[in-house]
Formats: C-alpha cells, structure tokens, sequence
C-alpha cells in the first residue's frame, strides 16, 4: 500500500484507498488512450496532461470496462458520487505529490461536468423487452 494514498485516507475518509488508487489508473489510462503516455512522446516532449474532462471521461470508460454494470455502486462505495469528487480526490493526490499539475489545472475543471452515476450506468440499462418471457424458453 502507498503510504502517502494511506495518509490522505487518514485525512478524509470520505473516499476509500481504492478510489484513490483507481484515479491514478484512470489518469494512465486517459494518457494512453490519447497517446500521452511517456513512451509515446515526441522529440519535443510533447506534454502528457490531460485536461478534467478527458480525464472523467477516462475514468468512466476504464470504470465501465473494470466492473461492467456494477461501476456506479463501485464509485458509491468508494465515496465518489460526482464529478467534483473526482477532482477533489486529483488534487489531493497532486498534494501528497502522486500527481503532477500543470499552471492550467483548477478544481473547477471538475465542477458538476455531467452526472457521474448516470454516466457509469450508461449502456446497461436492461428493460423488459430485454428480458426473455417465462413462456419464451
């Protein structure tokens, strides 16, 4: 376990150790989905930031594809039920230095981008006409 992720548990139990973590995969996981990642940059060190909301969008993808319909309760039990919670956890994480940030980052790129619940349940929402009839089999 990571002694610093530990401490900011310690700090603010509102989220679990695992969303911390899992923020930090998402953040490489975002990077490489772009072709940020550092093995992937050019001459010129092209910067692998990624902005708040190509990282939400990185976290719910690599959510969804880790636990399928189950990533909203996943998120819920971590303590992450917004976007803005994401963001919270980021730049805790850029304070205990697991993170980096560049001049451009602000909390704010994280404030209320779109509901985090909906967007984990997406795609797996199963209606009746899904279902197979008792008499059907």
């Amino acid at each position: 376990m990571d002694a610093k992720i530990l401490e900011l548990c310690r700090e603010d139990s509102r989220f679990t150790y695992e969303a911390y973590e899992f923020v930090c995969e998402a953040v490489t996981y975002t990077q490489d989905r772009l072709g940020r990642a550092a093995a992937e940059r050019d001459e010129e060190g092209e910067e692998r930031h990624v902005s708040g909301a190509e990282l939400l969008n990185g976290t719910c993808e690599l959510a969804v594809r880790e636990f399928g319909m189950m990533a909203p309760v996943v998120f819920k039990q971590w303590g992450v039920k917004t976007t803005n919670h994401v963001g919270e956890i980021v730049f805790k994480l850029i304070k205990a230095q697991r993170l980096s940030k560049s001049d451009r980052d602000d909390p704010n790129d994280f404030n209320a981008l779109f509901d985090l619940h909906e967007t984990l349940a997406a795609g797996f929402q199963i209606t009746l006409g899904d279902t197979a009839k008792r008499g059907d089999r």
